[in-house]
């Protein structure tokens, strides 16, 4: 028999429109499997008994036999970077361990009033810094799939927690790939929309943010459920001022234009190499059409630096002083960097950053979606230095971003909608990640085309859990 922590979150709301199945049951069963799982460091916080209460009223409100909100009783977890109101929100650092916003994010307020039920918040490297999710303030999450190698990051806790069956639905940001990159670790989905689809205002330059909300969960129909709640543009946010525009979906492969991008100007894992273009392949055998395309992404890295340490350095220089002890060491390394950044530096990535979007505008022109592995290479192992070379088929392959995800940084930059769904399993028994990109405002086009990509892989996470 199945658990009640494994079940989707569609399956989920199904059944409780059903009256088949309990929010409290199904968040004690939630609360059961984190409490099984606690190896696996992938809250900062848990709210059970807010949970409880929370349950209890959704079973009540069930019970009546009334409508029921999109994302009635479902459990879900946020990342400790989003505000949520009331309750800790650390950034994964000692130098806010009692922070305690007064205020939701708009996505947590979305999703609170559309019938979610918040029941923890899952790790973070300090400010979203670096692709372990270790942070000196809980000490290091770990992969559920091997005890070797990391997670992921920023966004790690999530994806650790929606791969070992606690909770459905999963609350992210992505700044660099920090949904992405951490889901291709952990077999799970992460969509980052289009920039200022779900509105970030806890960002200080909204102008300039490259971090998007993003929705995560175990497959896509529910990541798409979770979407559909917290997307919509708000007056506060710059780049959500336009109404949304009529979705253009898509009903099959057949005829489905890609552009294959097996190399962004970096090295590839044999393996990674050989999965994902079997995964291509599999398209061409719908009837898509698929042409290999050049797109140098590492070479924006250096843009990204500038862009990723400016903030880090905004956000955090006050306390190097007073607090450095208390800094992760390689967190310290990016403010310092970020300090030493010039006008003339920012002015560079924002004409890299405008370039790289035009360039991928071009492709789009052309094609329906753009397709490439999420990483280079499998997940890192933990003695990985954020800051240092990646080994790429035995051999050191250059810095850790421009070698294993300008994949996924390059959309930050560009604002794309991109998402990463598992493929297939690695000879490790590692999950392997296969990565989507589309046209601004096309997140719909996207997951259906993720959603019929998912049923020609049939990659089966509940198998390896």
């Amino acid at each position: 028999m199945t658990d009640l922590a494994d079940l989707d979150a569609v399956e989920l709301c199904r059944g409780y429109r059903r009256n088949e199945y309990s929010p409290v049951e199904v968040m004690e069963a939630v609360l059961a499997r984190t409490e099984a799982r606690r190896d696996l460091n992938a809250f900062v916080s848990l709210q059970p008994e807010a949970a409880m209460e929370g349950a209890r009223a959704a079973e009540a409100l069930q019970q009546t036999g009334g409508d029921l909100p999109p994302l009635h009783g479902l459990p879900y977890s946020v990342k400790d970077l989003t505000f949520t109101r009331g309750v800790t929100t650390t950034m994964g650092s000692r130098i806010s361990a009692d922070f305690v916003p007064e205020e939701d994010a708009v996505a947590v307020a979305r999703a609170r009033a559309f019938g979610a039920i918040l029941f923890g918040k899952t790790t973070t490297p300090e400010f979203g810094h670096k692709i372990h999710t270790s942070a000196p303030l809980f000490g290091r999450t770990m992969n559920p799939h091997s005890p070797d190698v990391t997670p992921g990051g920023s966004s790690g806790g999530a994806a650790v927690a929606l791969a070992a069956g606690m909770g459905p639905i999963a609350l992210g940001t992505d700044g660099g790939g920090s949904v992405r990159i951490p889901s291709a670790c952990c077999g799970t989905v992460g969509l980052k929309p289009t920039l200022g689809t779900v509105p970030n205002l806890q960002a200080g330059d909204l102008f300039s943010s490259n971090v998007h909300v993003a929705p995560m969960a175990r497959n896509v129909a529910d990541t798409r459920l979770f979407f559909d709640v917290i997307r919509g543009f708000d007056r506060r946010d710059p780049f959500g001022q336009a109404q949304m525009p009529t979705p253009r979906r898509c009903d099959s492969l057949k005829g489905l234009r890609i552009a294959w991008l097996p190399q962004a100007g970096n090295p590839v894992d044999h393996e990674i190499a050989a999965l994902t273009t079997e995964a291509v392949d599999r398209f061409a055998g719908e009837g898509a059409e698929i042409e290999e395309i050049t797109l140098d992404f590492a070479a924006l890295e250096p843009h990204f630096m500038v862009v990723l340490e400016a903030l880090l350095a905004g956000r955090v220089g006050a306390a190097l002083e007073s607090r450095r002890d208390d800094l992760d060491p390689t967190l310290v390394i990016h403010v310092e960097n970020g300090r030493k950044h010039s006008a003339l530096d920012l002015a560079a990535a924002g004409a890299a950053r405008t370039r790289a979007f035009q360039q991928v505008q071009e492709v789009l022109a052309r094609f329906d979606v753009i397709a490439s592995p999420t990483l280079s290479a499998p997940p890192l192992p933990h003695s990985q230095d954020p800051h240092g070379p990646v080994a790429i088929n035995g051999v050191p392959a250059g810095r850790v971003r421009a070698t294993w995800y300008p994949y996924t940084f390059a959309t930050n930059m560009t604002g794309h909608p991109s998402i990463s769904i598992p493929c297939g399993w690695d000879t490790s028994g590692l999950p392997v990640g296969f990565h989507m990109t589309v046209a601004w405002y096309q997140e719909d086009f996207l997951m259906d085309a993720a959603a019929l990509a998912e049923d020609v892989f049939a990659f089966d996470l509940a198998a390896r859990r």
